[in-house]
């Protein structure tokens, strides 16, 4: 039982990861209907700058966050300017095979560029060890925990109090009708795009930091994980991304916690398909009507 509260305890960190990276997947399809198939790079991508900058610069484990979360920004931008926004009128298979092959042109761009081979993240927070009862938690744990939150709280009041997230949510209703209320679409879509990313960066740094270790494939696995949570909680929805981030991650940590590590995969993708035919909207597909 003791081993089962430890990975439950496990499996809400590595659920904050999924949930961030789920936020991005389910803000696009909410806008533009498209699963951004890339969005496990942009996580990719995060850890390398943050491991660029912390490493090559010398910055500070923050510092170096904020500056992989506006380069992931930047970088969003650019993809949907130049992938996604020329497709937007073509059909939805365009677009899909159009994100799968920005994000083979992702990996392979940086296997080219720095080699297949997984780098050491520098460990700019030392880590320490915290025994609370049985249960076993890691100050870079905590960390995890209270930056996803911080920011899903922040995602939260950007979509529910600002001009920016109003002419989001209206863009998600109906784009057509939002651009003759006078609302910038382009301008709408390229900034859900640029939050997406940075929340996918800081995952990506995060996890960097947690596991101590990055490579170019590193976004393809966790990048799938995250669709299936983002489908889970009910894609388009922003606070079912989350739920689905930390169910998914709960989940992956019982698996191995009952034995069946080798299965933690296969279970995750089952739950989809068994999500998809008996709830096809997700857990709060019917609850919430307001999407982005």
């Amino acid at each position: 039982m003791e081993v089962v509260i430890q990975q439950l305890v496990n499996g809400l960190f590595l659920g904050s990861i999924y949930a961030l990276l789920a936020l991005g997947y389910t803000m696009v399809y909410g806008i533009i209907k498209l699963i951004n198939f890339a969005h496990g790079e942009i996580y990719m991508l995060g850890g390398f700058m943050g491991y660029f900058f912390i490493n090559k610069l010398s910055l500070g484990f923050f510092p170096a966050l904020i500056l992989s979360m506006a380069g992931a920004a930047v970088i969003g931008v650019v993809i949907e300017f130049l992938a996604y926004r020329p497709l937007r009128k073509s059909t939805r298979i365009a677009a899909l095979i159009t994100a799968i092959g920005v994000s083979f042109l992702l990996q392979n761009g940086m296997i080219y560029w720095l080699g297949p081979e997984k780098k050491s993240f520098p460990q700019a927070i030392e880590f320490k060890n915290y025994q609370l009862g049985f249960i076993q938690i890691s100050n870079i744990q905590v960390l995890i925990l209270i930056i996803s939150i911080v920011l899903m709280i922040a995602l939260q009041l950007i979509v529910k109090k600002t001009k920016m997230g109003k002419a989001m949510r209206a863009v998600s209703v109906d784009a057509d009708a939002a651009q003759l209320m006078g609302i910038n679409v382009n301008r709408t879509i390229s900034f859900t795009f640029a939050l997406g990313s940075a929340l996918a960066a800081a995952a990506g740094m995060l996890i960097g930091l947690y596991y101590n270790s990055i490579d170019p494939m590193m976004g393809v696995v966790p990048g799938l994980k995250s669709f299936v949570a983002a489908v889970l909680g009910g894609i388009g929805i922003i606070p079912g991304a989350a739920l689905g981030g930390f169910v998914i991650g709960l989940l992956e940590t019982i698996t191995i916690a009952l034995g069946f590590s080798d299965y933690k995969d296969a279970v995750v993708y089952a739950l989809l398909i068994i999500i998809l035919l008996i709830r096809p909207a997700g857990i709060l597909g019917k609850n919430i009507k307001e999407k982005v």
